[in-house]
């Protein structure tokens, strides 16, 4: 399962979808990509593959961030992936 996590201006929670498949995953990330480089602000809906009642629909100009990541069945190490790291 991939998510593509989507951090929203002002808002410190981040909007996550999930995809079956990598091809799927990549689809996605370039649409919302594709958007975010747009100088029109564009209303993206997506949906959830893994919750399939779950839909979100964002204007693109409001995203700052996206973020694609791979899930494991493996344990959970207790973070979110993601590029930055806290240390202690």
């Amino acid at each position: 399962m991939i998510t593509i996590d989507l951090t929203l201006k002002n808002t410190p929670i981040p909007l996550s979808v999930q995809r079956n498949s990598v091809e799927e995953a990549q689809a996605t990330y370039q649409e919302i990509t594709t958007a975010m480089r747009s100088g029109n602000p564009q209303l993206l809906e997506l949906t959830c593959d893994r919750q399939t009642e779950k839909k979100i629909g964002i204007l693109s100009d409001q995203i700052s961030a996206v973020q694609m990541s791979q899930k494991s069945g493996s344990a959970a190490s207790g973070r979110p992936p993601g590029f930055f790291a806290l240390t202690e």
